[in-house]
């Protein structure tokens, strides 16, 4: 029996979305176990399935004595998820070894993953060969992922941008319609590699998909031919896939035609209408769009209850950011609904949005829900400050230099604060200059807190003007010079690390 569910391992991690903000993207959903099986491990399937992990264990044990592969992998894979039995990496590299041995074919991909996340280059290797072995017989999903690998540079120092292009020809040429997708995108410059740019060949690998009759793959197409750069767009043509999508009942082509009406055609009421159906046939970015016109009053009376209406829409269909403006709706005025607007701060932060996380942080620091919590509050400015959120950085720096909810560490401080003005926040910039000026965590640099409260002042800082004129004043010739290439150095992103501890 063969697993059938999205084998990637790392296409969650490479951004798929693309130029055109309303195309949806193409990730695929992590390996999950499938709906549909045979054999003697079927109940076992449907039990986890279902969420009843006990009772899958109980009956895929028997079936692993006996050495039923299915069982075995399904085994492994309750140990890589932690559902039914303890997480346990090891216990379920085990098993799937056990499965591939055995023949089962998606097990083979569970090791091949588990061996690319390993940050040893010999356990690395093993996964190529495991993978290329497979391509003999599986070239649409092996090579699919050998060439993610390849460019993530897995197998090597840099990404191997012809490999890639070679595994994902071999995929695509055996039929992988992602394969295809994926090219497109790489050629489109989506993954890095400007010098690389290719619109011609990018445009016939997603016609390629398209013409495979995937309805993703033409609305990927027809977001191009109707808003992707003027000498390659054909409005009669990127319509006419739309159309063809529509008929396969993929609601993104509304997403994608609504944008087109909206930014490229100016017609906002076509925008909307477009909005309005893809909301109603389920697809709930369209929901969030439509929302945003009756908010700001686009083509309609302003009407915020319909607003919250659609974004209930989309945020029970899980999309973050809807949630995340509920959030903001429910927060603000006179009247906050604190624990509304909080529970939709939560379920952003869940899922995965740095603005809300950082948000969320701040929230907890506020003692809004009657008592503040810094620890919380440092752990979600954390998530935020680690996807590279320039304001969480600076916020969680401003606790690190505190001791508030962490213990007090100038250095963290120092080196949050840099990251942050690193991507031009002010507040940051201006830390990094008044911690170069005090030595709070580094060693005093005068001409260097300059350098920063300048930049600092530039970027609104009121602040970094009274510090730098503060500076400079006291500075002799040689002390101006040097301040002078500091900031050159800052500013072409030469300087050395600034504030951070030694």
């Amino acid at each position: 029996m063969r697993f059938k569910f999205p084998l990637l391992f790392l296409l969650g991690a490479i951004s798929l979305g693309s130029v055109h903000a309303a195309e949806p993207g193409t990730d695929p959903a992590p390996p999950a176990i499938p709906t549909e099986v045979d054999g003697p491990v079927k109940a076992a399937v449907d039990a986890f399935q279902a969420g009843d992990f006990d009772k899958a264990m109980e009956l895929a044990k028997p079936l692993v004595e006996k050495g039923n592969a299915d069982a075995l992998y399904l085994m492994g894979f309750a140990y890589e998820t932690g559902k039914g039995v303890e997480l346990s990496q090891e216990q379920a590299l085990d098993y799937y070894l056990k499965a591939a041995a055995k023949g089962q074919n998606d097990a083979a991909y569970r090791i091949a993953f588990i061996y690319l996340a390993s940050e040893d280059p010999k356990v690395r290797e093993d996964a190529k060969k495991r993978l290329e072995t497979k391509a003999e017989t599986d070239p649409q999903v092996a090579g699919r992922i050998l060439g993610e690998a390849y460019l993530r540079g897995r197998f090597s120092k840099e990404p191997d941008y012809d490999q890639a292009v070679q595994w994902w020809g071999k995929s695509a040429d055996a039929g992988d319609v992602t394969a295809m997708v994926l090219l497109g995108r790489l050629y489109e410059g989506q993954f890095g590699f400007a010098d690389k740019i290719d619109i011609k060949k990018a445009m016939a690998a997603f016609k390629r998909a398209a013409d495979q009759g995937d309805a993703g793959a033409m609305v990927t197409l027809a977001s191009r031919l109707l808003s992707g750069p003027e000498e390659i767009r054909d409005l009669k043509l990127g319509r006419e896939w739309l159309d063809k999508a529509i008929a396969l009942k993929n609601p993104s082509a509304y997403l994608v035609l609504g944008d087109f009406e909206e930014k490229v055609n100016h017609d906002d009421k076509a925008a909307l209408a477009a909005f309005e159906r893809g909301k109603d046939a389920g697809q709930p970015d369209c929901a969030m769009r439509a929302a945003d016109f009756y908010l700001e009053g686009k083509t309609v009376d302003k009407d915020q209850g319909r607003a919250v209406d659609l974004l209930e829409t989309a945020a029970k269909a899980g999309n973050p950011e809807a949630h995340f403006k509920l959030a903001v709706i429910r927060l603000s005025g006179d009247k906050p609904d604190l624990m509304a607007g909080y529970n939709n701060l939560l379920n952003a932060s869940v899922g995965g949005l740095a603005e809300a996380q950082n948000e969320l942080g701040l929230f907890y620091l506020s003692g809004k829900l009657a008592v503040a919590d810094p620890a919380a509050a440092a752990a979600w400015l954390g998530k935020a400050a680690q996807a590279g959120y320039p304001q969480a950085q600076n916020n969680l720096g401003a606790m690190y230099e505190r001791g508030v909810g962490v213990p007090q560490n100038l250095g963290n401080a120092g080196k949050l604060y840099s990251m942050a003005a690193d991507q031009g926040n002010g507040p940051a910039t201006f830390a990094v200059a008044r911690m170069l000026s005090q030595g709070l965590g580094t060693k005093v640099d005068l001409p260097k807190s300059w350098a920063y409260a300048t930049l600092a002042s530039e970027r609104g800082e009121t602040s970094g003007k009274e510090l730098a004129d503060k500076l400079f004043g006291g500075f002799d010739d040689a002390q101006k010079k040097q301040a002078q290439v500091e900031l050159g150095a800052i500013k072409s992103g030469k300087a050395k690390a600034s504030s951070e501890g030694k």
